[in-house]
């Protein structure tokens, strides 16, 4: 398995906007009987703040490694990110769980089986308000992902979003500089992340968090586990930062291991 094996495509969101998108297919040989079935369980991953869907490669490396455990993994870069169409500064958490529902729509027309979501940073927190709403979600994966919006973001303005939605702010902060119109900041309002993660069950839920994370405090994870009903579980990476940098096998193990789990109570 190597990057050639990856299909680009574009996915068209309700914005008329062209999200890019990779798909990886399923190693043919993986998985025992469930290469007889024509509906594989399929991953969706939404990179974080100012990420894009290769995730540096780490995320084109994980879907590698999950075709051999016969997943299908679908990479996608959020309006204004990346390759897709629209510009960073209209970027929203209510956008971005726009596109998610795109992305989604198009893996159902596709014929994919189970839909597993998994995000880090703020798209976990975007995973989390879409599957909320999404009942056919199968299960849930979050790495590191902001539970309190407003206390993360609002600082960042003064503490205070009023003031006309178009308006562009620039703001600095751990992933750096970025201008945003302040109508980012008043969406916030709308997602309530503790009740998010709520609305998961009966469906599974796996949060990652770091131990040593400067960006989002491991509190958040408490928060959204301690909101969560079962099953769920939670995953504190000892010494691992925001990115879990120098952790990311051990990120790996977690998720592929609840992967398993949850084909075997399937």
């Amino acid at each position: 398995m190597n990057h050639k094996n990856w299909i680009p495509f574009r996915i068209r969101n309700n914005r008329e906007q062209d999200l890019a998108a990779l798909l990886l297919r399923s190693d043919p040989l993986a998985g025992g009987d469930r290469r007889k079935t024509a509906s594989k369980p399929l991953v969706i991953v939404c990179h974080g703040f100012t990420g894009s869907k290769e995730g540096r490669g780490q995320a084109l490396a994980m879907g590698e490694e999950l075709a051999l455990f016969g997943y299908g993994t679908l990479l996608f870069d959020f309006a204004g990110s990346g390759e897709s169409d629209g510009e960073d500064q209209d970027r929203t958490l209510s956008g971005q769980v726009e596109d998610l529902a795109a992305v989604v729509k198009w893996a159902r027309r596709e014929g994919f089986g189970s839909i597993i979501l998994t995000g880090r940073s703020f798209g976990g927190s975007t995973v989390l308000s879409y599957a909320a709403l999404d009942r056919q979600i199968a299960a849930v994966c979050t790495w590191a992902a902001v539970a309190r919006l407003e206390r993360l973001f609002l600082p960042l303005v003064g503490g205070n979003a009023a003031g006309p939605a178009e308006e562009l702010v620039t703001v600095k902060s751990d992933e750096g500089q970025l201008t945003l119109k302040r109508r980012f900041f008043q969406d916030l309002k709308q997602h309530n992340l503790s009740s998010c993660a709520a609305a998961i069950a009966p469906r599974s839920l796996l949060i990652i968090h770091g131990s040593a994370d400067q960006s989002v405090p491991a509190e958040d994870a408490e928060i959204l586990y301690q909101s969560a009903g079962e099953p769920k579980k939670l995953v504190i990476i000892e010494g691992a930062d925001h990115r879990f940098s120098g952790h990311i096998n051990q990120v790996w193990q977690a998720f592929f291991s609840w992967l398993e789990e949850i084909l075997i109570n399937k």
